[in-house]
């Protein structure tokens, strides 16, 4: 048996669905709102004065925190389903499909949210590994449930999740350094092979 790991952001997709799903969930006015409003916050982190976990906790709880678990993942199982499909690189799509007729198992491996991760990953048949929100009674606590998904972290949570040694031979795809350290994983790496 082999495997396949996929970053999604910049690897399979042409830009960052943070962004692109904020803006779709609140509209381009108060996205941009409220960049102007976490300005500071965002300089630190370009500064690296801030962690990427941190700026992206703080980003999320900014726009979302105290929704409801039901309005939130109603707009995130819409973004999953109409929005992804056309930001996606389809020679990434073309190289998970191969994997896929090759028999071998198909994982993304992203910091991104499930919420909106989940629908379009299951109509791949590829199974997914991501950052998760916390929840409580019913909302959003601006909080993650688990650690963010990145750097090692990623290669964290593939080992919790597969016993690597079981698999022949492993395939890692990605494209920023929060990637590295799950590409050192692999038998065979790719770094920005789609663009």
């Amino acid at each position: 048996m082999k495997i396949a790991f996929f970053d999604f952001d910049g690897t399979i997709t042409t830009k960052d669905s943070l962004p692109d799903f904020i803006k779709f969930a609140i509209g381009k006015p108060k996205y941009y709102l409220g960049l102007c409003l976490l300005s500071p916050m965002l300089l630190a982190y370009v500064l690296k004065l801030l962690p990427n976990h941190i700026a992206k906790e703080k980003m999320i709880s900014y726009y979302f925190k105290g929704w409801s678990e039901n309005t939130f993942q109603a707009v995130a199982d819409e973004y999953s389903v109409n929005n992804i499909e056309p930001i996606v690189r389809h020679k990434a799509i073309e190289k998970l499909r191969w994997h896929q007729e090759q028999g071998h198992k198909v994982v993304i491996v992203s910091a991104s949210m499930k919420s909106w991760l989940k629908k379009w990953s299951d109509a791949q048949n590829v199974e997914l590994i991501s950052t998760q929100l916390e929840i409580k009674q019913g909302k959003l606590t601006g909080k993650f449930a688990t650690k963010n998904c990145h750097g090692k972290e990623k290669v964290n949570r593939i080992k919790e999740q597969y016993s690597l040694e079981d698999y022949s031979y492993i395939y890692a795809y990605g494209d920023s350094s929060g990637d590295k350290d799950m590409l050192k994983l692999a038998n065979e790496a790719f770094y920005k092979p789609f663009l």
